[in-house]
């Protein structure tokens, strides 16, 4: 991703098992909304094609978008793979959207993302906000 531009480079990527697009395209034109590059993989991405495509665009963030209630399961493979990359070690990596199926009172996936690599883990029922000022944060410490 180009760094002549302003913003962060994000790449956005739905899971191999989640076929939902609508969440890709909202994260896009989120993200593009407030000045950022967005490549969308879309949906169904398999592990190795996420895997290639971050070490080929090498972005400054990877956002993973799930609402099929089995992110954390395809999640936890896609963290593992990504990591296991010395190029990608230092790159942000978030998840978000509806994580298990046991809905927003049931027990919570997050703690167990973040502890297989995730940056941050963000949850359907928190709403975007939360998101946003992760991304925010991520541009005032580009800016120091």
């Amino acid at each position: 991703m180009p760094a002549s531009k302003p913003g962060l480079g994000v790449l956005v990527s739905g899971l191999a098992s989640d076929a939902h697009t609508w969440n890709l395209v909202y994260l896009q034109m989120f993200l593009e909304e407030r000045g950022h590059r967005v490549y969308n993989l879309g949906a169904c991405v398999p592990v190795a094609m996420l895997v290639a495509e971050c070490l080929r665009r090498l972005p400054d963030l990877i956002v993973i978008g799930t609402v099929n209630g089995h992110g954390w399961q395809d999640g936890e493979q896609a963290i593992s793979a990504l990591r296991r990359r010395p190029e990608l070690a230092g790159t942000r990596v978030v998840i978000g959207g509806k994580l298990g199926i046991d809905g927003p009172h049931g027990s919570s996936q997050a703690g167990r993302l973040r502890e297989a690599g995730f940056d941050a883990v963000f949850e359907d029922h928190a709403g975007i906000g939360p998101f946003r000022s992760y991304v925010e944060r991520m541009c005032e410490r580009a800016l120091t």
